[in-house]
């Protein structure tokens, strides 16, 4: 059998205040008396404030910063506990937030702190803390409420009749976050501009616009303000930034001196690409030059046509000569006439949209010609060119040119018409600025950046929108720039009717404005009619990887009902 053995004795000693009988300790109090005797959360408020503003969504987490914090989250319980005063005497364990009504104004806090109050005695206390949102503006949302209240200003002009330039600039903007510092973005007619409540912020777009475009810029300061006894002014800045006015695929004439500097390059090319510089090939010989800006505006031209003035033709036949090639360019020889040119007119199609080939010349003619699209031009091919025969330019140096060193067509690059015509949605989207609430001056909805002027200028902007689209599907090297998005599924409606047709005004196929619901693409029916129509094999489609997830718009500040991105 097993002996019984007592346990150590334990000694008890009487609670000095309510007679309790304790385990002894330094106070011989009990939990409860010394509880009621030491409050250990005394010197830390039971009740508390946070500054919200409605405009951005944020809290005031101090002392200055404004920060974007969800309801219950743990930056939002960071920055309550910050507002509390004495924390720093006792050792916090817990605290987390206790449910309460959304539209209450209140937060609830449950903290546990610990605090040694005698040699040895550790007490832990548990209590709850109110906290009273109170609505007001940061400084962003108060500048963006107040009128003229920018430091800096950056203007941004391209004398140009189209505004593919500013829809190309606006992705670079995006894809490089350059539009975080900007207060707001006002449209005018040539181009876009840019405030800011800092001078800096203003330097580093220009800065930026410098970086990806051919550019110049000047700088002028308004005085506002002068306080003679600290010897301090307050002055306002602008900065005018002037784009090149050349594009690419224009038609550009260099004067001839300039283009004896320019290793004696046939003045008559087209510009291929623009960057930092213009990049101009002369598609006869393949020979490129790049002019810098700095080069540029020292003598400055213009182009003598853009994309709007390109003509549809078909390949008859092409002869590629792989010995002359540079880069992606391959010298070729090529026979062409003009698209449509031997179809009968008893069965051609009715389109407004059509030009009337008839007024330029002889549709039959076949014209030889060279180019520098051996590389993908085949027989059957629709190509777009500049038709230079009956060509009327407003230019001396055009006028100058020897009559032998001016071809007939000049071709630029290839075309898909049959693939359009069967209007197929895009799997893509771009991400656009979205406006400014209550903008001077706009009188459109569109959610972009451009646009935002309406009247006759928005059928036009819609115009270069859809070219942009196409130029990059067609060109990898200008997709390397901007961020495509996937795009969510298109539901195809039933196709409508003439009747339908007639009681609406025409609509592009890919608006400027961003839908955020899935689209419904209407088919016309007379594309039903020549649905057999055969597809181009090389259509450019953009594969899936270069698609980015997550297609929302980006903002400067959240419009009427609109949520701002967080």
């Amino acid at each position: 059998m097993m002996e019984f053995v007592p346990g150590p004795a334990v000694h008890r000693v009487l609670c000095a205040d309510c007679g309790t009988p304790i385990v002894p300790n330094s106070a011989n109090l009990c939990v409860a008396c010394l509880r009621n005797t030491i409050d250990i959360t005394e010197g830390i408020p039971k009740q508390a404030s946070v500054a919200f503003c409605r405009n951005c969504e944020r809290f005031l987490s101090p002392p200055q910063s404004w920060t974007i914090a969800r309801p219950e989250s743990s930056e939002l319980l960071a920055i309550c506990l910050k507002k509390l005063k004495g924390l720093n005497k006792v050792r916090l364990t817990d605290a987390h937030f206790i449910w309460t009504e959304p539209h209450s104004k209140r937060l609830r806090v449950s903290i546990t702190i610990q605090k040694e109050v005698l040699t040895n005695t550790i007490l832990e206390q548990t209590f709850e803390i109110e906290y009273l949102v109170q609505y007001g503006q940061c400084p962003d949302c108060a500048k963006l409420a107040a009128k003229n209240t920018w430091k800096a200003l950056v203007q941004v002009r391209q004398k140009v009749p189209h505004k593919r330039t500013f829809l190309y600039l606006e992705q670079l903007i995006l894809k490089h976050n350059a539009q975080k510092d900007t207060i707001s973005i006002k449209e005018v007619r040539d181009g876009l501009d840019f405030f800011y409540s800092s001078r800096s912020h203003a330097l580093k777009m220009v800065e930026f616009f410098s970086s990806v475009a051919p550019v110049k810029s000047k700088s002028s300061e308004q005085l506002l303000s002068t306080d003679t006894h600290t010897n301090t002014a307050n002055f306002k800045y602008t900065y005018s930034v002037e784009i090149v006015p050349i594009c690419k695929d224009d038609l550009v004439c260099i004067p001839l001196r300039q283009a004896r500097t320019l290793s004696n390059i046939n003045p008559l090319t087209i510009c291929i690409r623009v960057g930092n510089s213009v990049q101009l090939l002369d598609p006869q010989t393949l020979q490129a030059c790049d002019i810098q800006a700095q080069i540029y505006w020292r003598s400055p031209f213009e182009a003598l046509a853009s994309v709007t003035d390109l003509v549809e033709f078909t390949v008859l036949d092409i002869d590629p000569d792989h010995s002359r090639r540079k880069g992606k360019f391959v010298m070729a020889d090529a026979q062409v006439a003009l698209a449509g040119a031997f179809h009968s007119k008893a069965k051609a199609p009715i389109d407004e949209d059509v030009m009337d080939f008839d007024s330029i010349g002889d549709t039959n003619q076949i014209y030889h010609t060279r180019t520098h699209l051996g590389a993908i031009l085949q027989p059957g091919d629709t190509v777009l060119g500049y038709f230079l025969t009956n060509a009327n330019f407003n230019s001396d140096e055009f006028t100058n040119l020897p009559q032998d060193r001016i071809p007939d067509i000049i071709l630029v690059k290839k075309t898909y018409p049959n693939r359009r015509k069967k209007s197929k949605a895009r799997n893509w989207r771009l991400r656009s600025i979205a406006k400014e609430a209550g903008e001077e001056g706009e009188t459109s909805g569109a959610r972009g950046a451009i646009g935002r002027m309406g009247g006759r200028d928005q059928k036009k902007v819609e115009e270069d929108y859809e070219i942009f689209l196409r130029d990059l599907e067609e060109d990898p090297e200008l997709r390397a720039g901007v961020n495509l998005f996937k795009a969510p599924e298109v539901k195809m409606a039933a196709p409508e009717s003439s009747k339908e047709k007639k009681g609406r005004g025409k609509r592009a196929q890919f608006a400027m404005d961003v839908d955020e619901e899935a689209p419904i693409e209407r088919v016309p029916a007379a594309v039903l009619d020549d649905a057999d129509a055969e597809e181009e094999v090389d259509f450019p489609e953009i594969p899936l990887d270069e698609l980015l997830e997550g297609f929302d718009e980006m903002t400067l500040g959240p419009a009427d009902g609109e949520e701002p991105v967080q």
